[in-house]
């Protein structure tokens, strides 16, 4: 990694870093002419100081516990949400083909929108439409007393899982001019979803700096709470393989499948600088005589792969373009129908 000078404090105030836009040579997410506030420290431990509820073992929702019954018996196959923001109309397009291919749609935040409908009030639009919804819950626009109001929203409404994030922050995307939050970061919210009797899910970055401890860091969400990992693009499946012998035992892996359909969606995945693809991934894609077919054939034969791998208990099939949400929605319709 190249040396640049350390940021003081994290921008995000994380607590348990590092996050997983850490840059190739080691720099800040958000001020790339620093190195990561974290890289120089040693994992944080989880000292469980924001875990404001006793747990109780085996205490769960209702939908958790289904959810955690189904993982164990055969794998399942989670989609991104590729509606567009704030349009119950393209909700419930997207929701009428996806309906009854998937598992679960992961409803997160999307790269250009920061914007959404409250998560707990979009998950309830998608559940009335027949789709089990997994949360995704960033801390970028939240303080913790939202948070917690969401949590238990989101326990009433009954979603398969909350997917704890720290999120991007405000300086990227289509909202500068909003105030980041950042009261919690990921490891701390993992902690909270688990006091409100969710399954809990995180992610992992194994091709992000520091390389050597991203497992060392999610063994410590895992004890803040998390069943999941939703393990982020890291080159494909021998890679992840990897990560997963390193973290070990105790935790379910979901890693995410990238969905590319054409050369837009190809180049959208590509500005996203800190994401590692297989080898010719996209290439393959853009050079193919039927880009979709092509994009759909290798997103298939890529979840395959994963599917095997000791621990995996599904995969998230990622992707999504602004102005394809159906289409794009038809295209992880089929992939799912391929794996099943």
């Amino acid at each position: 990694m190249t040396s640049l000078p350390l940021i003081d404090t994290c921008p995000k105030r994380m607590e348990y870093g590092p996050c997983g836009g850490v840059g190739f040579n080691g720099s800040c997410e958000i001020d790339a002419a620093h190195r990561c506030a974290f890289l120089h420290r040693p994992t944080v431990p989880w000292t469980g100081v924001d875990r404001t509820v006793a747990v109780v073992p085996g205490s769960r929702t209702a939908a958790a516990a289904a959810t955690l019954a189904a993982l164990g018996t055969r794998p399942w196959v989670v989609a991104d949400l590729p509606a567009r923001a704030l349009s119950v109309e393209s909700i419930d397009s997207c929701a009428a083909i996806l309906a009854g291919e998937m598992d679960a749609v992961l409803a997160g935040d999307a790269g250009s929108a920061r914007v959404q409908f409250p998560p707990a009030y979009r998950a309830h639009l998608l559940q009335s439409r027949g789709l089990r919804v997994w949360t995704g819950l960033n801390m970028r626009d939240r303080n913790r007393v939202a948070i917690e109001g969401e949590l238990a929203a989101l326990a009433v409404e009954g979603v398969a899982g909350v997917h704890c994030v720290t999120g991007d922050h405000t300086r990227t995307g289509d909202r500068p001019d909003a105030a980041p939050v950042f009261d919690l970061d990921s490891t701390e919210a993992a902690a909270l979803a688990r006091a409100a009797g969710h399954v809990v899910s995180v992610a992992a970055s194994p091709a992000a700096p520091p390389i050597d401890r991203r497992a060392a860091r999610l063994r410590e969400k895992q004890r803040a709470g998390a069943d999941v990992c939703f393990v982020n693009h890291a080159g494909g499946a021998a890679p992840v393989r990897r990560f997963i012998e390193a973290a070990g035992d105790g935790i379910r892996y979901i890693p995410c499948v990238p969905v590319v359909v054409d050369a837009a969606s190809a180049d959208l995945l590509e500005s996203f600088t800190t994401l590692v693809l297989p080898d010719g991934f996209l290439s393959r894609v853009r050079s193919a005589r039927d880009p979709r077919a092509e994009g759909i054939a290798l997103a298939v034969a890529l979840a395959e792969e994963m599917l095997a791998l000791p621990g995996v208990v599904g995969v998230n099939l990622s992707g999504g373009r602004e102005g394809a949400e159906d289409s794009f929605a038809e295209a992880l319709a089929e992939i799912a129908r391929r794996l099943r």
